[in-house]
């Protein structure tokens, strides 16, 4: 994408409204517009971070054996009286009635719904394990939405459900979830630390949340520092053996790690000295165990081995899509802007021409543009008329991995100058050097 013809309307001023440094970014890079209270417009650049987090969301989820689907966003208040949470779930439900006078929702979770999906069609336990899940917008109207995307009153969430015949297939379903999930933080550069966690108006037994550490997140973590040490790398996964994710959800979940809710400091001080750690939290994802709570109310059952009828034990599983990108940057900036981690930034690399108009300094940027097209990289080309610190004051904002600047006296010696956005490094190479460059950082990625 050429900069002059793509829309990117940054800000040079810090916006007044925004608290914390993701609202605050995302404003001034041109990645969202507030339409209302705790409700934004995704621009372009937004939108294209968005779509990379769903992306690797969708993958790992199918990596892992479950089902893409999609649920409305608007449902009847009949299924939620029907497993008794219409009147119990509180003021963040936004409550409307049809011209019929019927009462409905804007889904804020979709237990009910999916339940109700599964009872009309599953009838026999040959039919299981089965985990269907969709990304969608949610509404939960929020008392006091504030920090943007990271607490609004809209939000694209994915929500997994799971069916099971006995307790023992849904924790594995359980278990499957938290290594897809720690595999799909991995992937957006994030350290998120599974946590024990309490299960709100969800309901349940069993649930653990996944922190990010951010200066600005909602909860004090305590853990223990071997934690972010642990990652996946290339190991391959097999799902299907219960044996391997239990090994994995104890590999991860095995080391102190909790939040100011559930700390126990006896335990803490058990860990060496120069391992405890304090920090705060940003909570992006939270799965559950919640047995038979709603297949037993609402008549989820399937016919068991002996002919008799079972209800199915059930989880549930989410992770804050949206979210995630005002998490990915309390995580990663810096006092000049953004730092996207290579699996979610919206352009690959940055193209920044000092002297445009030059035929020289044009054709050379042409010509990284085109070879990088070609390797299925996806470049922003600065090639507006502006001075070179502004072009640069751009890209350091939006935040993308690499840049290549590219002028008349490099181009002399036949070279360009590829930097690195987190470390601030910068090396003089061949045109195709960079690209081949470019090539290996994305090998795996792209």
């Amino acid at each position: 994408m050429r900069l002059s013809r793509y829309f990117l309307p940054v800000l040079k001023e810090n916006p007044s409204e925004a608290q914390i440094v993701s609202h605050r970014l995302m404003l001034r890079a041109g990645m969202i517009k507030q339409s209302a209270a705790g409700i934004y417009s995704w621009l372009p650049l937004g939108f294209k971070v968005l779509r990379k987090i769903e992306n690797i969301v969708h993958e790992e989820q199918q990596r892992a054996g479950h089902i893409p689907m999609l649920m409305p966003t608007l449902q009847s208040a009949d299924l939620w009286k029907e497993s008794g949470r219409y009147d119990a779930y509180g003021p963040e439900m936004l409550r409307i009635k049809d011209r019929q006078d019927r009462d409905m929702l804007y889904g804020p979770t979709n237990e009910e719904m999916i339940t109700d999906i599964f009872r009309s069609h599953v009838g026999s336990y040959k039919d299981l394990p089965l985990t269907l899940y969709h990304i969608q917008w949610k509404f939960r109207d929020e008392v006091r939405p504030r920090f943007g995307v990271m607490r609004g009153r809209e939000f694209l969430m994915k929500d997994g459900y799971n069916f099971d015949l006995t307790k023992e297939d849904a924790l594995h379903a359980y278990n499957r979830h938290l290594v897809s999930y720690l595999r799909s933080y991995e992937r957006m550069g994030l350290q998120a630390i599974p946590m024990r966690a309490d299960s709100g108006p969800i309901g349940g037994d069993d649930t653990h949340e996944f922190l990010v550490l951010a200066e600005t997140g909602e909860s004090e973590v305590f853990y223990d520092s071997q934690i972010t040490e642990l990652n996946f790398g290339d190991r391959e996964i097999d799902y299907d053996s219960i044996e391997q994710c239990q090994s994995v959800l104890e590999e991860f979940t095995s080391r102190y790690a909790r939040t100011d809710e559930t700390h126990d400091a006896a335990l803490f001080e058990e860990i060496p000295e120069d391992r405890r750690r304090t920090a705060r939290g940003i909570e992006v994802g939270q799965i559950f165990y919640f047995g038979t709570k709603y297949s037993e109310p609402m008549g989820a059952t399937v016919q068991g081995p002996d002919g008799k009828p079972v209800p199915v034990h059930m989880g549930s599983h989410g992770i804050g899509v949206s979210r995630l990108v005002g998490a990915i940057i309390e995580a990663s900036h810096d006092d000049k802007g953004i730092i996207w981690p290579e699996g979610v930034t919206p352009f690959h690399v940055g193209i920044v021409n000092l002297k445009q108009g030059d035929d020289q300094a044009n054709g050379a940027c042409d010509a990284l543009y085109d070879s990088l097209k070609a390797l299925g990289l996806d470049p922003l080309y600065d090639d507006r008329d502006e001075r070179a610190g502004g072009k640069f004051a751009t890209m350091d904002l939006i935040g993308l991995p690499w840049r290549i600047t590219v002028g008349p006296r490099g181009l002399k010696n036949g070279v360009v100058e590829l930097t690195s956005r987190r470390t601030g490094e910068s090396e003089e190479m061949a045109p195709e050097t960079a690209v081949e460059r470019l090539a290996g950082i994305y090998r795996g990625i792209v």
